[in-house]
């Protein structure tokens, strides 16, 4: 388990599933999958066919988190996609009772797989519960679940999955941000929380436009939608570029009930 992260808004990660494949084009120049081949983690490319092979499953970081005494933002799966189809449900399930009972962190899960997550949490975690995982714990207050979401396609396809999955916080990367993004008809349900959005970054990066942000932003400021301005496009991660002052100052988390924009005491 990580505490060093150049993820800006998170304070640790936990990976007790490593590997991916590509689901749509915010796959392309992929961060892990890039890091992964370079640490020589991955041997292959992270294609569906080489899945078999990239996607692991690491027991021995189960109980990471309970060992992590001061509270922290933890992103879960920052090398995988804990809803990935090579990843049991029954895995899936005991890294919530791990979640559950280290309840001092937020977990923070973000998939591009949002159908297989409805599913998970609407036909396999009812027939599956039970002593361990009682009903009445879901949807768990320190987790929130969150898609990627790149462009307007998937965005149309992924957030009414995420609207319908239970969940105390629901939340959008809008990362790599490739295209203009209108999601009003989804933020107006008042069930989304919280809001990334940054450009492309690396060698290869496809621009985005300021406008995007920007467009981003009014409406999380329209819906009551907490916005954070993780990074404009460029060859290196987490640089202002183009973006003004304005911009670049919203980096905000959700504030409510159980909900904090920082957990340390």
């Amino acid at each position: 388990m990580s505490q060093h992260s150049a993820i800006g808004w998170i304070e640790a990660t936990w990976n007790p599933v490593t590997g991916c494949s590509h689901v749509s084009p915010g796959c392309e120049h992929c961060y892990a999958e890039t890091l992964s081949l370079r640490m020589g983690w991955s041997k292959l490319p992270w294609t569906n066919q080489n899945a078999a092979a990239n996607v692991l499953l690491h027991e021995k970081r189960l109980a990471e988190p309970l060992r992590l005494k001061t509270p922290r933002r933890v992103f879960v799966n920052s090398m995988s996609d804990i809803f990935h189809e090579r990843v049991p449900p029954e895995f899936v399930a005991r890294m919530f009772r791990i979640m559950a009972e280290a309840e001092r962190h937020i977990f923070q899960i973000l998939t591009k797989r949002p159908e297989r997550m409805l599913a998970w949490f609407t036909e396999w975690l009812p027939e599956a519960s039970s002593g361990e995982m009682p009903a009445r714990l879901w949807p768990l207050s320190n987790v929130w679940l969150g898609v990627s979401v790149e462009d307007q396609r998937r965005a149309n396809e992924r957030l009414p999955l995420l609207l319908e999955t239970p969940a105390a916080v629901r939340f959008v990367s809008f990362e790599p941000l490739l295209g203009r993004v209108e999601f009003a008809e989804f933020a107006r349900t008042g069930q989304l929380h919280w809001a990334i959005t940054g450009g492309e970054s690396g060698r290869d990066y496809r621009e985005s436009e300021v406008e995007w942000t920007a467009n981003i932003v009014a409406t999380c400021d329209q819906y009551g939608i907490a916005p954070f301005v993780k990074q404009d496009s460029g060859p290196r991660p987490g640089k202002q570029g183009r973006l003004s002052d304005a911009l670049w100052a919203r980096k905000e988390y959700p504030i409510g009930a159980a909900l904090s924009p920082d957990p340390r005491p």
